[in-house]
């Protein structure tokens, strides 16, 4: 069961090992990709697609719309009925190989096929490091949960180095109203916006722009959106 609102975030030892152990026991379909929550796709996808709109709303500074990178992206989902309608390419980064390869062969095989789809990186994000100016958007939804926060400090700060032009990384995870719940069986912590806003300042990105995810039933965890840049961008 997981730990009520923490002041405080201590990963044990085996945080990373004790994560992908919970997600290798995962299917690898939409269900288990959503934790037996498939209701939730539609209003998720529409509101992330509005959120990738707002972004690119007439402004200079837009992010241009060539290539995205899907992080945590399991088998695919988002990249398939979001990024795709959006980016003309998209490379995945996923640690369990196993929803990778059912990316490969079933989910996304067309879109792999007409050379939509790039690289499959089966690499923990604590891990990744994207090539330097490759990207217009970095995608990071429900996945940042699992990093500790001096993990996600470096890892944004990776992916500010990734970033084309213009580019941004946005994020889309749960929010508590206060603290820290850790959830001990899948090796996740639900933070407070807050928290995370406290985080992107120390990586030096600055907030964009934000939105709340709607459409969710009530007794579900918040949903919050941003994007991202290096503050001397912004």
């Amino acid at each position: 069961m997981p730990d009520m609102c923490k002041r405080t975030f201590k990963a044990t030892q085996t945080w990373y090992e004790d994560a992908d152990k919970y997600w290798k026991g995962v299917s690898a379909n939409d269900d288990g990709m959503l934790g037996g929550l498939a209701f939730v796709h539609d209003p998720d996808v529409r509101d992330s697609l509005e959120f990738i709109s707002t972004l690119y709303a007439g402004s200079a500074s837009s992010p241009g719309s060539q290539y995205a990178c899907d992080c945590g992206a399991g088998i695919g989902r988002v990249t398939k009925h979001m990024l795709l309608s959006r980016f003309a390419k998209v490379d995945l980064v996923e640690q369990n190989k196993q929803f990778l390869d059912a990316a490969a062969s079933q989910y996304l095989q067309p879109e792999i096929a007409a050379g939509r789809v790039g690289d499959l990186m089966a690499v923990g994000l604590q891990e990744f490091a994207p090539a330097a100016g490759r990207y217009d958007v970095i995608w990071c939804q429900w996945v940042l949960s699992h990093l500790t926060d001096d993990d996600l400090v470096a890892f944004l700060r990776r992916c500010a180095d990734g970033l084309a032009p213009n580019g941004v990384v946005c994020v889309k995870e749960n929010i508590t109203t206060r603290g820290y719940i850790v959830d001990e069986e899948d090796s996740s912590v639900t933070r407070a916006a807050s928290i995370y806003e406290r985080i992107f300042a120390r990586a030096g990105m600055a907030v964009v722009h934000a939105q709340m995810q709607t459409g969710f039933q009530p007794d579900m965890f918040g949903v919050k959106m941003w994007a991202l840049r290096p503050a001397e961008q912004a």
